[in-house]
């Protein structure tokens, strides 16, 4: 974050590339599982297993997200009462 409060922006290229390797991270793992040389309820078992991964994955972004969110808002209420009191109470100002 920077001194205004506001974090960087995030650039097109950046969540290109975060989607892409999420594709091809999940598409390498379901074809791992297709072609294990294992029973089809291994098989099952293990592609249960990457969809639970998967979705605790999104789960835990959305969680983290939200928290920095709630801190950000915090901080700026914070930096917003600081602002004020500072205004309000100017020691180099000449009485």
């Amino acid at each position: 974050m920077d001194r205004t409060g506001s974090s960087p922006a995030m650039t097109n290229a950046f969540y290109v590339q975060s989607i892409l390797s999420f594709a091809v991270s999940l598409a390498a793992a379901a074809l791992s599982i297709v072609f294990l040389p294992v029973d089809g309820w291994i098989r099952a078992f293990l592609a249960l297993a990457l969809l639970y991964v998967v979705t605790s994955a999104f789960s835990l972004a959305k969680c983290i997200r939200d928290r920095q969110e709630a801190a950000s808002v915090i901080s700026r209420v914070d930096q917003a009462r600081l602002d004020k009191f500072l205004a309000e109470h100017d020691l180099l100002a000449s009485r």
